[in-house]
């Protein structure tokens, strides 16, 4: 979702930005790019630590209660879609194409920015609280492809981060990276695109075939 689909990062920026300086510090560039998709459990982990703060439980869930308070009000103002990303899941779902949002977001989150995207694009959604194991495990995705009724393996995941691809890989998919943020190493079963405006449904088809016949294995 967050810089695949909408360009949100910039909210997470300006969020994580406000949040570091109300405790008198600063989030350093490395550390952004870091956290590009990850959970919210690992994004104050990690600013609890740089900031030297105790890690109070109740306390780092009140602060993703804020994080996400805050968020979720810039996203009300309505969330910028990334190049070509709106017109894709509209073709697609013109050939009623099975999707899933798979994102690390927490659901409470994901709603309010369903309300900008638009939820009929998609059969399923599966965040990051609502398994085990947020990306870079394999479980978000895997949940997608057993809620969708296919194998892994039958789905190419659409990723921006380094976070989400090695998700998705993890799990069996083959991988569309469209780096937004941060760039995205390369792989056997992964394709590079500088945005999803250059591409037609037809192409995502042959680039999964393409990648399906790569070698996988699958990790645990």
């Amino acid at each position: 979702m967050d810089g695949t689909l909408v360009d949100s990062e910039k909210y997470w920026d300006l969020a994580l930005s406000t949040f570091y300086e109300s405790f008198g510090g600063a989030i350093s560039r490395e550390t952004r790019a870091v956290l590009v998709g990850a959970s919210a459990e690992e994004t104050v982990l990690t600013a609890y630590t740089e900031l030297g703060l105790e890690r109070d439980p109740d306390a780092m869930v009140e602060s993703i209660r804020r994080l996400h308070d805050y968020t979720a009000d810039l996203f009300d103002e309505g969330l910028p879609w990334c190049d070509g990303a709106r017109e894709m899941l509209e073709a697609l779902a013109a050939q009623r194409t099975p999707m899933a949002l798979v994102t690390n977001t927490q659901r409470a989150l994901t709603e309010r920015a369903l309300d900008s995207i638009g939820r009929q694009y998609f059969s399923v959604s599966v965040c990051g609280d609502e398994v085990p194991n947020g990306k870079p495990a394999p479980d978000t995705y895997l949940r997608a492809a057993e809620l969708l009724g296919v194998e892994p393996s039958d789905c190419l995941a659409v990723e921006d981060s380094v976070t989400g691809s090695a998700a998705a890989e993890a799990a069996g998919c083959t991988v569309l990276v469209v780096p937004n943020e941060v760039p995205v190493p390369g792989g056997t079963r992964r394709r590079h695109v500088g945005s999803l405006a250059e591409l037609q449904v037809e192409d995502l088809r042959r680039i999964h075939r393409e990648l399906a016949r790569e070698p996988h294995v699958r990790t645990a």
